[in-house]
């Protein structure tokens, strides 16, 4: 997942992972990287959840209604260290 963020132009803000809880597990956030763009939940083994935001009505693919990533309270696991120039 980080090389295939690595291969894209810089986002901005820099994209981030964080390591979450999710049902009792362990799950990685990564909010959007846009306004209108859907956000993803990952499971431990990279597979793809759900969108719980992002999007045109901001509340995602509807898919898992009741996560909420706190990102104060999460582990940031990987950030773009690239600057966009």
């Amino acid at each position: 997942m980080i090389a295939g963020f690595q291969r894209e132009p810089v986002a901005n803000p820099p994209r981030k992972i964080y390591k979450c809880g999710y049902k009792g597990a362990v799950a990685y956030y990564v909010p959007p990287v846009c306004c209108d763009q859907y956000s993803a939940l990952y499971d431990v083994n990279g597979l793809r959840l759900c969108a719980p935001d992002g999007g045109m009505t901001g509340g995602g693919d509807g898919k898992c209604p009741e996560f909420c990533c706190d990102t104060s309270s999460s582990t940031v696991v990987w950030s773009d260290p690239r600057t966009g120039q």
